[in-house]
């Protein structure tokens, strides 16, 4: 017999204003157990752990821990009751350290002054159930968006929490970091802790979960075991089967079309010499491990870094480097990894952020086109079923997923030809994976090219029709999608480049 539930949402209810986004949803979290809320992004799911952790106050239902009801005014009180919660989005204050970070709010002290040599000796503990070895006064800010995650996971472990609320923990994690946090949970599992686990990586499901509770449209749908398989999951998630998950419609280029993108020789610090190029109708994926430098190359590509030598052309002209408005008028647009940093304006609404990317191309007299800059964001948001109020509404108010869409869609609206997406569909649910799979697959039958960084080996596997490998900031090798497997990958991946030699070529593919 199951033990009774260490929390227990019953009949939970949220409204903002006259929308109503969570609809009556009851959810039980068990000690020792692994509580997946799965769903479509703007399903509920965040709202729900955001009522668990006192950001939000529920409109109705009530929430119980150890079988007593009790209330959530914030985060203190959330803590107070043993919850731990990692959102999606990252709760650190950059210009603070690691230590600093992991103790903030409950910092020691000894006779009033800040106990220096216990705060880094808690940071350092923390730190150490995780397996993540990084110099504990490091500011957070001089950390990658993925060991910033793991900070935050330590943060939370180190409250010795009973309850603990991971959303999207894994999205940023390269996957030996996802295996050693994995072994962490299942830690916590055994000394009793009850885990609410929210990921958009179903494989991932079946590994650590125990049950999984499927929202849409902000109501409960089904309660089903973790190791369901991943069909039924997506149709108790979406309402309808997807018939292939990565939906690749090869447009290869007729024989001497001019080469879409051509990087020659480009370097920057710990990057390069890389040369490359991507032909119309093309996906050119760029894999490897964290800290390769496919995101910086990326950013030189777009204007947005510089480089110190090497030659960028688009459809055979020159462009200028470190250049952002050139590059968005040569028909470039680029999806950043950190959407909330680089490709948002928080503040500013959807329409505003979807139609930045064409606001002087459509500008007349020097006048903003207001009205049809309203109309293009709305279509592109009712093509990419953004879930929204408003088109007026400010971004920061959608769910994450949708944020990414709607970056996206600035650069769909702008009828960009050469597309550089970095992790293009981090924190994005199946169903939108698919739809952004799609567009992709719109630009490049229009004869437009794709060079896409990820870390997610199936979707690279599944959506590229050439991979580039690259390690310590150089092309490791390339590889054909078609015999490409994960394990080839990982092999060049972790090869160790010679910068006086050429990038190994394995299956004899050509640039």
């Amino acid at each position: 017999m199951q033990a009774n539930p260490l929390l227990r949402l019953e009949k939970i209810s949220k409204s903002f204003g006259h929308v109503q986004v969570i609809h009556d949803v009851t959810v039980d979290v068990h000690p020792g157990r692994v509580t997946v809320l799965l769903g479509e992004n703007g399903a509920g799911k965040s709202t729900l752990i955001k009522m668990i952790a006192g950001v939000h106050a529920p409109s109705g239902g009530r929430i119980l821990v150890d079988g007593a009801e009790v209330r959530i005014p914030d985060t203190k009180a959330s803590e107070a009751l043993g919850i731990a919660t990692i959102h999606q989005e990252l709760n650190l204050v950059p210009s603070m350290t690691v230590a600093e970070n992991i103790t903030l709010g409950r910092t020691p002290r000894r006779f009033g002054v800040i106990n220096r040599r216990r705060m880094r000796a808690i940071a350092r503990e923390a730190l150490a159930t995780i397996g993540l070895d990084v110099d504990v006064d490091t500011p957070v800010g001089d950390l990658g968006i993925a060991r910033q995650q793991l900070v935050e996971i330590a943060k939370a472990l180190s409250l010795d929490a009973r309850i603990l609320i991971l959303d999207e923990p894994t999205a940023a994690l390269t996957t030996s970091e996802i295996k050693a946090l994995f072994d962490v949970v299942r830690d916590l599992k055994a000394r009793g802790v009850g885990m609410v686990f929210i990921s958009h990586h179903l494989d991932e499901i079946a590994e650590i979960g125990d049950d999984v509770n499927v929202l849409r449209d902000g109501e409960f749908v089904a309660r089903v075991p973790a190791d369901t398989h991943e069909d039924e999951l997506i149709r108790l998630m979406v309402g309808r089967s997807i018939d292939k998950q990565f939906p690749r419609e090869p447009s290869p280029a007729p024989a001497g079309a001019p080469v879409q993108l051509d990087v020659s020789a480009l370097e920057a610090p710990g990057l390069g010499p890389i040369s490359l190029q991507v032909r119309p109708g093309e996906v050119v994926a760029l894999a490897g491990l964290m800290g390769a430098g496919r995101t910086e190359l990326l950013r030189c590509l777009a204007g947005a870094d510089a480089y110190t030598s090497g030659r960028v052309e688009v459809r055979g002209e020159r462009l200028a480097p470190y250049d952002v408005a050139a590059a968005t008028a040569a028909g470039v647009g680029h999806v950043p990894e950190d959407r909330k940093m680089q490709g948002l304006v928080l503040d500013a609404s959807v329409a505003e952020n979807i139609g930045y990317a064409t606001v002087r191309s459509t500008s007349r007299f020097g006048l903003v086109d207001r009205k049809g800059q309203r109309r293009r964001a709305s279509a592109v948001a009712e093509r990419l079923r953004i879930r929204m109020d408003s088109i007026d509404q400010p971004i920061r108010s959608l769910s994450g997923g949708n944020q990414q869409k709607a970056v996206f869609g600035r650069w769909f609206t702008a009828g960009s030809k050469v597309l550089l997406l970095d992790e293009p569909t981090r924190g994005v649910d199946v169903g939108a994976k698919v739809e952004i799979y799609e567009l992709i697959n719109e630009i490049t039958a229009d004869g437009g090219c794709v060079l896409m960084a990820s870390s997610d080996l199936p979707e690279v596997l599944g959506m590229a029709d050439r991979i580039l490998v690259m390690s310590q900031g150089r092309i490791a090798g390339e590889l054909p999608a078609e015999s490409a497997t994960q394990d080839s990958i990982m092999q060049l991946a972790v090869s160790n480049v010679n910068r006086d030699e050429e990038p190994a070529n394995p299956q004899g593919a050509t640039a």
